[in-house]
């Protein structure tokens, strides 16, 4: 595959809102995780709640578009120049020739949630002001960004649970190559809702405190949200020889359990193995891996044995939902804009919470951030169902 710069990105997570808290808080090993006081949720555990998205307001054209998920997108996309290089570079190339890639899995469930405890009496109907396509729908997130953009090229929503926003990368990747547009806005976005919240306790999946991947104490996951974006084009006069670039997308599918991983990691491998070898990179020049890393402890334990068996035992790895919890459908995104910052920041950033690593999984985990510089990052993001994706990013020049 050809490399893909990206020129422009930006994240905001429970951390804070772009990119200059998220590098302080990867740097100095602060999370942001707190007690759940989410809604009406009533549950002992933590959340990655993000500020200021109730206060977030969309514009009266895009009313029928309000929910908590596209108020986030709203959010995310104003920070760090983001919305502004975007209408930049639809000024440069033309509203039909940038593609729109998003993923998200829970979307705007919220409203319908809500929605729910408003049902008429007598009919038991939803309430008349209830949209499902501009709230619920897994594709409101793209129709509201396309409209408040102007755009009129490809736009997707990939939701195939937490490898949705990573798997929306080799999307536009093959459109590009192909011809079809020039350059493609790509990320994910995704809120809390109860369904999540209460859902993964049902399955007796949540910690009690912030999640610890990888530690012998392991006890399951935190959920955050968040929403992450990048433009990516291929390399040119516009483009800095020093940037950041995809150099390889790897996608599998095992379809071993409905919510279990295949004990071996055998998707997981198939993933990063695809993806180093769409880049022509052997295993020994990662020099940094962005662990899935839920903190459950069959998951960790079999990302450990797919890594130990492709990278081998002393590639420096850690996972960074310690500060930004799981933020599901938005994860490949958030964490592809992490390895991003700590390729160009020039660090790996240790994760945070565990202080005693699992020895039986055999993995050099990072518990603090090393000042070191990679010069190729690999992230995993693997999700219900067996749908896998590794994205490989490097430094360009």
């Amino acid at each position: 595959m050809k490399p893909l710069v990206l020129t422009y990105y930006t994240a905001t997570t429970c951390v804070g809102h772009g990119l200059a808290p998220l590098e302080a808080a990867l740097r100095s090993g602060r999370g942001g995780l707190a007690p759940c006081a989410f809604e009406t949720v009533n549950l002992d555990i933590h959340v990655g709640e993000v500020a200021g998205i109730d206060e977030e307001r969309l514009q009266a054209e895009h009313r029928d578009f309000d929910c908590r998920n596209n108020r986030l997108a709203q959010l995310a996309l104003r920070q760090d120049g983001f919305e502004e290089q975007v209408r930049a570079t639809v000024a440069r190339i033309g509203r039909r020739r940038l593609g729109l890639f998003l993923g998200t899995s829970t979307s705007g469930i919220l409203e319908t949630e809500i929605a729910y405890r408003h049902l008429d009496p007598v009919t038991g109907a939803l309430p008349a002001s209830f949209s499902y396509r501009g709230r619920h729908n897994t594709f409101s997130v793209a129709a509201f960004l396309r409209e408040r953009l102007g755009l009129e090229g490809p736009a997707v929503v990939v939701s195939t649970a937490c490898s949705s926003s990573a798997k929306v990368f080799g999307s536009a990747q093959r459109m590009i190559e192909a011809g079809v547009i020039d350059a493609a806005l790509v990320g994910g976005v995704d809120s809390l809702c109860l369904t999540t919240l209460y859902g993964f306790h049902s399955l007796q999946l949540t910690a009690r405190g912030p999640c610890r991947p990888f530690a012998v104490d392991r006890d399951g996951i935190t959920i955050g949200e968040g929403a992450a974006f990048a433009l990516l084009e291929r390399p040119g006069p516009t483009t800095s020889t020093a940037g950041i670039a995809l150099l390889g997308v790897g996608e599998s599918s095992d379809a071993y359990h409905l919510s279990s991983p295949h004990p071996d990691g055998l998707g997981a491998r198939l993933a990063m193995e695809s993806a180093l070898t769409a880049a022509a990179v052997e295993p020994a020049q990662v020099d940094y891996l962005n662990l899935h890393g839920t903190a459950t402890p069959s998951n960790d334990r079999a990302e450990s044995r797919a890594v130990v068996a492709l990278l081998g035992a002393g590639v420096p790895c850690s996972s960074t939902k310690g500060a930004t919890g799981h933020t599901l459908g938005a994860a490949g995104a958030v964490e592809a804009v992490i390895s991003s910052i700590a390729l160009a920041g020039g660090f790996m950033p240790g994760g945070i919470n565990t202080t005693e690593v699992d020895p039986a999984l055999g993995v050099h985990y990072l518990t603090a951030t090393r000042n070191v510089a990679p010069a190729r990052v690999l992230s995993n993001s693997f999700g219900f169902g067996g749908t896998n994706c590794s994205l490989l990013l490097g430094r360009l020049g």
